[in-house]
């Protein structure tokens, strides 16, 4: 039974890292590839934000078919509308084509994402939860780091980085055939699309501070990838010194996203959160001020990530302590779109930051956004009338 257990978890892990590959490459690569063909980057940022709207507009309707399918379906019709995509990129080569394609990977992943995060909130008992979610979330950074590998491909072929893509997510999703299908907890609650919009005015009402750690590492990610490399050259500071400057960030977030997981089951998790958003508010203040040194970049970012890139996983293990088993769908889910608000605004205000604003705004911003959710996780109370307290599972 322990053996079932630990293999079901790390195909789902395995899973999780496939995904982060193919969203790793997929970034670079299309915009490389629009890049040589003389498409500006404006539609160029218009298009990667294909992924994000796919999130958003599945988000509201995935609840109902995993409570009447269970776990396996959803995973299975995900990873395999992933593959799928991938493999039709080479089929025909046009920017709306490609943006719908962009879309379909984008309403996969999350139905691939949400499947394997209840899953694993569902079963993970509450001194584990911690350590669990933060493999899942950085076996998903491995892979999102080497993705942009494929980008070497184009030289052969341009086709050539979708097919393997193609084929190794293909490879991964037969490996979901092994596993017994599950089902999440059933409360009273009509499983429909009204039911699923009243969960979430429950997961918002208990557990709304759950919700904002995700938000802001996608605005935080987001912002960095697609804000720092334009602040960067706008302030003076060498491109190649961007090209270690920025993966320090995710380095940092690599190889501290367990130790920070299993702190977090043993100190509590709003203790850790509460820790580390103060903690990040102050690299990213301390950016600022050393904006003109790369080395201090590096130092400050590497400093960040450690701290900061940790926050997702976090939040999640953070609302399954605070909510319910029956509300935990609605949960992941609500997750993903504070995730996915966080992914379109931050790039946004961080543009507009750059463009009006001078000095070091665009590090202030970000260190500001860290010091409200600081601020946020310190005043919340969990309400006890939904079991707000951590339970053994």
């Amino acid at each position: 039974m322990k053996y079932s257990q630990n293999l079901r978890f790390w195909i789902l892990i395995g899973i999780v890292a496939i995904s982060g590959f193919s969203q790793g490459m997929l970034l670079p690569l299309i915009a490389i590839i629009f890049e040589k063909d003389g498409i500006s980057s404006y539609f160029n940022g218009i298009h990667a934000s294909a992924l994000y709207i796919g999130i958003l507009f599945a988000s509201p309707l995935m609840e109902a078919p995993l409570r009447k399918f269970g776990f396996k379906p959803i995973i299975l019709f995900g990873g395999l509308a992933v593959a799928v995509s991938l493999g039709l990129f080479p089929v025909w080569k046009s920017f709306w084509f490609w943006f719908i394609l962009r879309l379909l990977i984008g309403i996969g992943d999350h139905m691939l994402h949400f499947g394997t995060q209840t899953w694993i909130t569902t079963f993970s008992p509450e001194k584990k939860r911690g350590r669990n979610i933060s493999l899942y979330g950085l076996f998903f950074g491995l892979g999102f780091a080497a993705g942009p590998v494929m980008t070497r491909f184009i030289e052969i072929n341009e086709s050539l980085p979708f097919v393997i893509s193609a084929a190794i997510s293909l490879v991964a999703w037969f490996t979901i055939l092994l596993l017994k299908n599950e089902y999440p907890e059933q409360g009273l609650e009509t499983n429909s699309f009204f039911g699923t919009m009243k969960r979430f005015g429950q997961v918002w009402k208990y557990a709304w501070a759950a919700l904002l750690p995700p938000f802001g590492y996608g605005f935080l990610e987001a912002s960095l990838n697609g804000n720092f490399p334009v602040y960067a050259l706008r302030t003076g500071i060498d491109i190649n010194a961007v090209s270690f400057i920025l993966p320090a960030f995710a380095i940092g977030g690599i190889v501290f996203q367990l130790p920070l997981g299993i702190l977090s089951d043993k100190y509590g998790r709003k203790n850790i959160l509460i820790s580390i958003m103060l903690s990040g508010f102050i690299c990213f203040t301390a950016a600022g001020l050393l904006k003109e040194s790369a080395i201090g970049l590096v130092v400050c970012f590497f400093l960040a990530g450690m701290l900061v890139g940790s926050t997702f996983s976090l939040g999640i293990s953070y609302m399954a302590d605070l909510l319910p088993k029956q509300l935990l769908p609605a949960g992941n889910l609500m997750c993903g779109i504070f995730f996915s608000f966080g992914s379109i605004s931050g790039p946004f205000i961080g543009g507009l930051v750059i463009e009006y604003l001078k000095g070091a705004s665009f590090f202030y911003v970000i260190s500001f956004m860290l010091l409200l959710i600081f601020i946020a996780l310190a005043v919340y109370q969990p309400k006890n009338a939904i079991e707000s307290k951590p339970r053994s599972v």
